[in-house]
């Protein structure tokens, strides 16, 4: 188990927002791609923030309320930000999974660049995958 890393499971692909981007454009990502939350990054790919679903809601809230303007991502992200290396093994994270709340975590590469997300559900799926077998033969 110890062999499967991160960037077997990883989405290579997530959705991704600017520091500029208005929280309107970003529930709309959001929406369509079904994700529960993802990366902010900066020009050269690396991850500045993180953005869920409760943020959006927190500042579409407030908009409405207080009947504001448009708010940025920049205003509404979460930061610092847990992050996990594609090397890591699926077992090291599920650990730390135990130990930190974050659903997804942003996946960087060696130069602290995203290369992926991933999330509780792949890490289950990794798991699943893997230990199956042995634990459904054992009378489960």
């Amino acid at each position: 188990m110890k062999s499967v890393k991160v960037s077997d499971y990883m989405t290579r692909y997530p959705v991704i927002f600017t520091t500029q981007m208005t929280i309107e454009k970003a529930v709309e990502e959001l929406l369509r791609s079904q994700q529960r939350g993802g990366p902010v990054v900066n020009a050269q790919q690396r991850v500045v923030g993180f953005l869920s679903e409760q943020d959006c809601l927190a500042a579409m809230l407030r908009a409405t309320y207080h009947q504001e303007q448009s708010a940025l991502v920049e205003d509404c992200m979460t930061t610092p930000v847990l992050t996990v290396r594609s090397d890591m093994s699926i077992l090291d994270l599920a650990e730390q999974m135990q130990v930190n709340k974050p659903k997804l975590y942003p996946v960087i590469d060696e130069n602290n660049r995203l290369t992926g997300l991933i999330g509780r559900s792949e890490v289950l799926r990794a798991m699943d995958l893997c230990l199956g077998d042995g634990y459904r033969r054992g009378g489960g």
